[in-house]
């Protein structure tokens, strides 16, 4: 009898489910996946290294580049690092504007990761939908920033402006005219406010339809229910967060736990799971989308009476008004040093985390009181997830590993930092 040897298998990074730049090693027996060994740095991101050679302000651009589909949310953990070296308080509004985009972002998280899981595992429509959906988010982040993806909107002590009264509206075009024109702008005739409020309203009604096509679909269950589990004891000890965590069973959630911002004023609920298997996993970021829309709502409510400042009045930090700069020779000053020199941050150090989509994201910072950071470390909430794949997907087949892969909502980004 000849030996029967497990055989070694390249699984991307070409795999249309390895999402870009991952590399997995696999040792097979068969088709039943025996060891599998991820492989990761071929990003080449470097974001930690880069941040100690520009000022702290420009390094907020490259934290939009981490995770690239949860932009503002990576800009909210460094500006709170910051602000936590700096001791400078943030308006309440800037923080009432920070809580409601963190939440646009989850949204624009999760739908990305339901609809690419889902065409990972062959069900095409819902990506459809979702891209339909992001569109309007992604109108959001323009009508603040300019840029529908890298916002660079978060700064510290605050938010870069305020919110528009005023939504772009579609031009016509060869895409888009008559009634299709008319209907895309329908709820673009008011300020963002409205228009955010607008598709609160529809929003629950399409995350239904997403239900409805996945959730007691028998092909869907079979690719998810039972695949992937992790107790959740070991969840912890693998240093699991967010929606892997909760998957499991565990109830733990920064927003509640360790409040920052304004979420300690907000009511909202913490979706967990029982099973701890991919199917739970989907299942808890389809109700954390609902949780979302709530969190939005209330932020609008309080947003549309209460108008103030949205940056610090500190011009150490954040850059007098621009008709005062022109009038006021202290301001210029001011303005002119913070625009050449940055800001310096005083000796010393901090952590901050924040209930990122994709689970605990930390920024750690070192400061020897220049005007850039003399380290900077990063906590990937999609790094010890990724880490535990070999010993989740032991004893599974190839095609579960695509639905591992899946639930795991890797961003590599975020991984290679």
């Amino acid at each position: 009898m000849s030996d029967i040897k497990n055989y070694t298998l390249n699984f991307g990074p070409q795999h249309p489910a390895a999402h870009g730049v991952l590399r997995l090693i696999l040792e097979l027996d068969g088709e039943v996946i025996v060891r599998a060994d991820p492989h990761i740095g071929l990003l080449h991101r470097g974001t930690e290294k880069l941040a100690e050679t520009r000022t702290w302000i420009q390094s907020v651009p490259y934290m939009d580049r981490l995770d690239y589909v949860s932009m503002m949310c990576n800009e909210h953990a460094y500006c709170l690092a910051m602000e936590k070296m700096l001791g400078i308080e943030v308006p309440l509004r800037a923080q009432y504007i920070r809580v409601m985009y963190d939440e646009i972002t989850r949204i624009l998280n999760h739908l990305m990761a339901v609809g690419s899981h889902a065409l990972d595992i062959g069900a095409m429509a819902v990506m459809l939908y979702a891209f339909r959906d992001r569109e309007d988010l992604m109108d959001a982040y323009e009508a603040v920033s300019g840029a529908r993806m890298h916002a660079a909107y978060y700064r510290p002590g605050g938010v870069y402006r305020d919110l528009p009264d005023r939504m772009p509206q579609y031009r016509q075009s060869k895409f888009k005219k008559g009634d299709a024109l008319k209907q895309v702008n329908e709820d673009r005739q008011g300020s963002l406010l409205d228009f955010l409020e607008a598709f609160c309203g529809r929003f629950p009604k399409y995350v239904d339809e997403y239900e409805d096509l996945l959730t007691d679909n028998r092909i869907w269950k079979q690719r998810t229910v039972g695949v992937g589990v992790v107790e959740p004891e070991r969840a912890l000890n693998l240093g699991f967060s967010g929606p892997m965590l909760r998957g499991s069973g565990i109830e733990w959630d920064l927003r509640k736990k360790q409040p920052y911002e304004v979420y300690d004023r907000i009511d909202f609920d913490i979706p967990v799971g029982t099973n701890g298997d991919c199917y739970d996993r989907y299942l808890v970021r389809v109700e954390e989308m609902r949780q979302s829309t709530r969190i939005i709502k209330q932020c609008i409510d309080w947003l549309r009476v209460n108008p103030g400042p949205v940056i610090t009045g500190n011009h150490k930090v954040a850059p007098p008004a621009r008709e005062n700069m022109k009038a006021n020779m202290e301001e210029l000053i001011h303005h002119f040093k913070l625009f050449t020199e940055g800001i310096h941050v005083p000796l010393g150090e901090a952590y901050a985390a924040i209930e990122h989509p994709k689970g605990e994201f930390g920024v750690y910072i070192v400061s020897d009181g220049a005007n850039k950071p003399y380290r900077l470390k990063l906590r990937s909430p999609g790094f010890p997830h990724l880490a535990a794949l070999d010993e989740i997907a032991r004893g599974h087949m190839i095609a579960d590993a695509v639905a591992i892969i899946g639930t795991m909502d890797l961003v590599f980004g975020d991984i290679d930092r």
